[in-house]
């Protein structure tokens, strides 16, 4: 109740920011700048309700993002800002998203190189075709989901990882249920100790509030938090086997290990172009996806002189991205973009971590982002220009 009231008085105190190297407009009171609030706010809630209406989470936030820079821009002429200064602030917003964008874009495709190649269909093959007990397959699913979801986006890891629960357990409600809260917990907390785990650990990184390395001090208190919820509901997995199965080994396709190796060969790469070479990662993970294109012309060569002319097509595994996640994000960046050159950024950024201290401000954030989603929060907070040390 009490940060509801700081919010809501947000809205009627005028201050500047100055986090991104431009002021912004200090005309949170008016009229115009309340009613972006308001836009964003009910975009947000269609988002929420997706599973409800079926409606795509990046159609509300896309059209909102338009609505809100439509107002700034008005709110920047009727202040007499010129024009240049407004694109800073609107360019600021671009070179965050194309550098995050096309990041997670390479990501993405190579994610669905190596399942077109059956890299994980033959995982979950293997895991079932070996009669593990299902309290032993509570513990191996939710260690790969660990380590899987700082590599892969942790939505990635628990879909594919969770196809071996419903494979196995499909006789077995309750160890469905509790392995899918298993994988939910595992995803989550794999995901925070290392910057391409999840879409905010990577805008972190790239945003140079934290050093690559930096990361991986989280390692002991993600392993805590998926650990100690794991081993209290470990006891209640059914102590029983699985039905015995007659499922035939999936075979990897031509070249499945060779993109394997290619992916941590493009991290690797992205790291140094980050460390070494002072360049945005993102510039490592497209020279990957070159490496990735001109194999897939190997490949596909290959395939035709076999008589398959339906071999890899790197395109399709690019078609194939998550693009309403990655539009979702463009929504976000700009909404939220907008709404901090208004200057709500900066006052809830004093009324939070001004107001309430650091320690109390970074738990409401947890508390929020557990409630909506984590990532226009995590931009929130990383344009507020806090300083953390």
């Amino acid at each position: 109740m009490k940060f509801m009231v700081l919010a809501l008085l947000t809205l009627f105190v005028p201050q500047l920011a100055l986090a991104e190297g431009f002021q912004n407009l200090d005309m949170t009171g008016t009229e115009r700048g309340i009613y972006t609030v308001l836009i964003f706010l009910i975009a947000y809630g269609f988002v929420m309700t997706e599973e409800f209406t079926h409606m795509r989470k990046s159609k509300p936030v896309i059209l909102a993002a338009g609505i809100i820079w439509a107002h700034a821009s008005i709110l920047a002429q009727q202040k007499g800002v010129p024009t240049h200064e407004m694109h800073l602030a609107f360019e600021h917003d671009v070179k965050e998203y194309a550098e995050l964008m096309l990041f997670l874009l390479v990501a993405m495709t190579y994610i669905n190189s190596m399942s077109e190649r059956n890299v994980f269909e033959a995982l979950r093959s293997w895991l079932v075709r070996k009669q593990f007990g299902y309290r032993q397959l509570f513990i191996i699913t939710g260690i790969i989901t660990f380590f899987l979801s700082s590599v892969a986006d942790n939505l990635t890891a628990a879909l594919l990882v969770g196809a071996v629960v419903m494979a196995v357990g499909a006789d077995n409600e309750k160890f469905v249920s509790i392995g899918f809260v298993n994988l939910v917990i595992a995803a989550n907390a794999g995901g925070a100790f290392c910057p391409f785990g999840d879409i905010t650990t990577l805008m972190v990184w790239q945003a140079e509030y934290a050093e690559f390395f930096d990361f991986f001090k989280l390692f002991v208190p993600s392993v805590a938090n998926y650990a100690i919820p794991a081993a209290i509901m470990y006891w209640a997995v059914p102590n029983e086997q699985p039905q015995a199965t007659s499922e035939e080994a999936v075979q990897l396709k031509p070249g499945a290990l060779i993109i394997c190796f290619m992916f941590l060969c493009t991290i690797g790469a992205a790291v140094s172009f980050k460390q070494v070479l002072h360049l945005p990662p993102f510039m490592g993970m497209m020279t990957g996806l070159s490496a990735l294109m001109l194999f897939g012309y190997y490949l596909k060569i290959q395939a035709h002189k076999a008589g398959d002319h339906n071999g890899f097509n790197i395109f399709n595994k690019v078609m194939h991205a998550e693009w309403d996640t990655l539009l979702f994000f463009f929504g976000v960046v700009f909404a939220v973009g907008g709404l901090g050159y208004i200057g709500y950024l900066e006052l809830l950024s004093n009324a939070m971590y001004d107001g309430l201290g650091p320690t109390t401000a970074n738990i409401l954030v947890g508390l929020i982002s557990a409630i909506v989603d984590n990532i226009p929060v995590m931009f929130a907070v990383l344009n507020m220009g806090v300083d953390m040390d």
